[in-house]
């Protein structure tokens, strides 16, 4: 089934959008391209990072832990090698 396109809509500075549209005329674009490209950037972004947590919560419930003193001297070691 493909998806039906809808139109939001939602406020902003005329700055913002003086710049999306310069940016929009520089690539031969218009505004809902960018953006349609930055929500799908977002969105991909958002996801991933709720997968990591997941991830972790997973890792956590399975005892799958770093104590905190091996934390701080691996953090010592990263602080050492600058």
């Amino acid at each position: 089934m493909e998806a039906m396109d809808k139109t939001v809509s939602f406020r902003t500075d005329s700055k913002k959008v003086e710049a999306l549209d310069a940016l929009a005329a520089s690539q031969d674009r218009d505004r809902s391209y960018l953006l349609n490209q930055a929500v799908d950037s977002y969105l991909e972004l958002q996801q991933y990072h709720i997968e990591l947590i997941e991830k972790g919560i997973q890792q956590a419930d399975a005892g799958e832990l770093v104590d905190h003193t091996e934390v701080e001297r691996m953090a010592a070691r990263l602080l050492r090698k600058k």
